[in-house]
């Protein structure tokens, strides 16, 4: 494991039994209060994406938006919002998913993409594999293809990855934790 990626893992913290017992909650929210922490994450994705032939990123509400707006706007891309059922105006789509701990339904605007967009994925975890999936049937329906799925951790235990490297999206993650 690099520097940057040991100093990114100490700055995440485990909030044990949240949302509900059981589950042991990776936050990321401190890695925003920590400008250099920040900056290594920033850095780390824009290097790896620079070159790739993307055209969008598709960034999952919530704290997907937040990395995301950097990496699009460092790479001069346009970004998209997933957003939780009901938060984005005008025409949509939508897609239901199963998370660690419940059901979810997740859309976008049906302008967002179009045929021949290649598009990252981003969120900040990927547990189950359900939102990122959702994500990808989404802008699939739009007729744009999803060039690879990438978070800042993966929990590999849960086997979302590998759910989503099956359904023949490849996978990009900075950090992994084992457990849930």
């Amino acid at each position: 494991m690099s520097y940057d990626e040991c100093y990114v893992k100490s700055v995440v913290r485990t909030i044990n039994d949240w949302p509900e017992p059981g589950i042991a909650f990776r936050d990321v929210t401190p890695i925003f209060k920590d400008p250099k922490a920040l900056r290594m994450v920033s850095d780390s994705l824009i290097t790896r994406y620079i070159d790739s032939g993307i055209t969008h990123i598709a960034c999952i509400d919530a704290r997907g938006f937040l990395l995301g707006s950097i990496i699009a706007y460092q790479l001069n891309l346009p970004l998209v919002l997933v957003r939780k059922k009901g938060k984005l105006p005008g025409d949509t789509i939508c897609q239901d998913y199963t998370l660690e701990y419940g059901t979810a339904t997740v859309e976008m605007q049906t302008d967002s993409l179009a045929e021949g967009n290649r598009v990252l994925i981003f969120d900040d975890l990927i547990a189950t594999g359900g939102t990122v999936l959702a994500a990808a049937t989404l802008i699939r329906k739009l007729g744009a293809e999803v060039h690879e799925a990438a978070a800042l951790i993966d929990l590999p235990d849960l086997q979302g990855s590998a759910r989503i490297q099956e359904a023949e999206i490849p996978v990009y993650t900075l950090l992994a934790y084992e457990g849930h």
